[in-house]
């Protein structure tokens, strides 16, 4: 199960306020240290957005561990697994009964100078030969970042070599309107 939340008009201080009490202790301190509003917003937003998801599967109770990596893990619900992810333009939650892994990202033409540190060979001639190099890095980009968070391991993998041969099932969607692209990695 996948929830993408996009409407950037929501961020406020109020909605911040609003949501502050609905999470737990451990949750709302780790927002509050955010200095901008948006990483306070996203927190939070992210945290409630994961809730509405494990609710019907009778998840109620969001203790969690974390493993070496700082990937989290539900204590009593060690058989159900969940990522979450933000960006400027968007936040992204998944849930599945498997390891899974996602991420959200904006189109910034920035980004480019990344491509020889992170993409292989043909990923960065596609990339280069795109209409629309900026989107089509992003779309690489958060596929490589959902499958090293379905691993639980982040970014510490040689990320020009993420994607060969692996197998996931990856699925990745475009919002160009909004300017941003999500992909989940779901374990096969």
């Amino acid at each position: 199960m996948v929830s993408i939340f996009d409407d950037i008009t929501q961020i406020t201080e109020d909605e911040v306020q609003r949501m502050l009490p609905l999470v737990n202790e451990q949750r709302r301190n780790e927002a509050l240290r955010y200095k901008h509003l948006f990483g306070q917003f996203a927190c939070l937003k992210s945290w409630l957005m994961l809730k509405e998801l494990l609710r019907p599967l009778g998840v109620y109770d969001l203790k969690m561990e974390f493993n070496e990596h700082g990937k989290p893990l539900l204590v009593q619900h060690p058989d159900v697994h969940f990522n979450l992810s933000h960006c400027k333009n968007g936040i992204a939650v998944v849930v599945d009964f498997s390891p899974v892994g996602i991420d959200i990202e904006s189109f910034r033409r920035d980004n480019l100078s990344l491509v020889r540190r992170t993409m292989n060979p043909i990923e960065a001639e596609w990339i280069h030969a795109s209409s629309d190099p900026v989107e089509t890095f992003t779309k690489y980009w958060t596929k490589k970042e959902a499958v090293v968070k379905l691993r639980g391991t982040g970014i510490i993998d040689d990320l020009n070599h993420v994607l060969d041969g692996e197998n996931y099932r990856l699925e990745t969607h475009l919002n160009r309107e909004k300017r941003y692209a999500w992909s989940v990695a779901f374990t096969q």
